[in-house]
């Protein structure tokens, strides 16, 4: 098989509070050592990268003892928390920093999409950064140009393509970079969760064209995300990182699954209040998962009706305020939506300044067994003129333990099933 990356017992330190590993006293004692042959003093100091823990050192290891390779063709998912190591692994891999210890391996042009912007110069045009950004990767102006119009498609920003890229939006941003990293021939495409700034419509395309770069082109791409949907969708592989180390490399499923039993949910609960007031001029101070008895809990069968409680406080009489609500599985897949602007009145428009109680209903027999989280969402066509607007995003959570009805119906998702906003819950 064709090896196109080998990571080799790769480690990556940083010195917390501090740019780059140390002061100029550490890099002394570091060159005072290697001249006399002897390990760097500071690889034996440092602490796990587990950001729930205090830290007593000054070092702290990104990533640890990190090997693998990667097949010509191979499409990598890398899941984990927030902090695991996943970026700072793309980083290296892009080779944007070093590693403190160990070896890097790649045959071909990497294309890197890390963060919005990432090898874009801002004060040059959507046209001059395509040429620029081909250049980096090697490639002639006259190969630029045979994939400029293909790029230019793809992003949909033809209007602004002669624009200084300073003045795009960041989704406007995330659609040219994407289609730059994609579209000039890279052997490894690496991807991580900037994805997640683009419309639905986007994010489609964008899956799509990595499908068709590795499994057409026989291309290799590394994907991170925190949408499972996506990652299944997408990947053959799967690696599992956990306080800078793999903890699983594998199957994407099994993947998948060791990230779910041990993450999914853990920071989630069936109640909200929140801690700091804003004054949007609309926002959720409190929210609840309830029964038919109007009781606080988390864990349904299939035959019961779940209710979300909502405590609104409108503070601005804002005309054409957008409730959207939606219940995702632990894969990130939409189950339920619904949107005010549905159901004409609009009932946020029709609520006086002051706190107000709403109420969602989902019906029993609706949802299958799993875990759920609740998303929220306020919008209004006046919140870019200086009017700010809650988004509370995954503030529930609630499971439904069994999916066989009393009827002995297995239950299936209603994906397109809208729910109705209420200021009343009648039994």
């Amino acid at each position: 098989m064709n090896t196109v990356i080998r990571v080799e017992d790769v480690s990556k330190q940083y010195r917390l509070g501090k740019i780059g590993t140390g002061s100029f006293t550490h890099d002394l004692n570091r060159w005072w050592h290697a001249i006399r042959g002897k390990e760097n003093p500071y690889l034996k100091i440092g602490e796990v990268n587990d950001r729930t823990m205090r830290s007593t050192s000054e070092y702290v290891w990104a990533l640890k003892d990190i090997s693998f390779d990667v097949q010509q063709g191979d499409v990598i998912g890398i899941i984990g928390n927030n902090g695991a190591g996943k970026s700072t692994l793309l980083k290296l891999l892009s080779r944007t920093t070093l590693p403190t210890t160990g070896n890097i391996k790649i045959k071909g042009r990497i294309a890197s999409l890390l963060e919005v912007g990432t090898g874009f110069h801002p004060e040059l045009s959507g046209r001059e950064n395509v040429f620029l950004n081909g250049a980096i990767l090697g490639m002639t102006r006259a190969e630029i140009k045979r994939k400029f119009d293909e790029i230019l498609d793809f992003s949909g920003v033809e209007k602004y393509i002669d624009t200084p890229v300073k003045r795009y939006s960041s989704g406007m941003y995330v659609r040219l970079a994407f289609g730059v990293a994609a579209h000039l021939d890279p052997e490894v495409l690496i991807v991580d969760e900037v994805l997640a700034v683009g419309d639905t419509e986007f994010q489609r395309k964008a899956l799509g064209r990595m499908k068709e770069v590795s499994h057409k082109e026989g291309r290799t791409v590394l994907f991170v995300s925190h949408n499972m949907a996506s990652i299944r969708q997408l990947c053959t592989k799967g690696f599992y990182m956990k306080n800078g180390a793999i903890m699983f490399q594998g199957g994407v499923e099994e993947a998948i699954h060791k990230y779910n039993s041990q993450n999914v949910n853990s920071d989630l609960t069936s109640c909200y209040k929140k801690k700091e007031i804003q004054k949007n001029a609309i926002e959720v101070i409190e929210a609840e998962v309830l029964g038919r008895d109007l009781k606080n809990k988390n864990l349904f069968n299939a035959d019961e009706d779940i209710i979300i409680r909502l405590t609104c406080a409108k503070n601005e009489m804002l005309p054409g305020i957008q409730g959207y609500f939606v219940i995702k599985n632990e894969l990130e897949e939409f189950y339920i939506e619904s949107d005010t602007y549905d159901f004409l009145p609009n009932i946020l428009d029709d609520l006086d300044i002051g706190l107000h109680v709403l109420y969602l209903t989902i019906p029993n027999r609706v949802l299958p067994k799993g875990k759920f989280n609740v998303y929220l969402n306020f919008t209004s066509h006046f919140s870019s003129k200086g009017h700010n607007l809650d988004s509370p995003r995954d503030i529930l959570s609630f499971e439904v333990y069994d999916s066989t009805t009393r009827r002995g119906q297995q239950r299936k998702a209603h994906s397109n099933m809208i729910i109705e906003w209420k200021k009343d819950f009648k039994l």
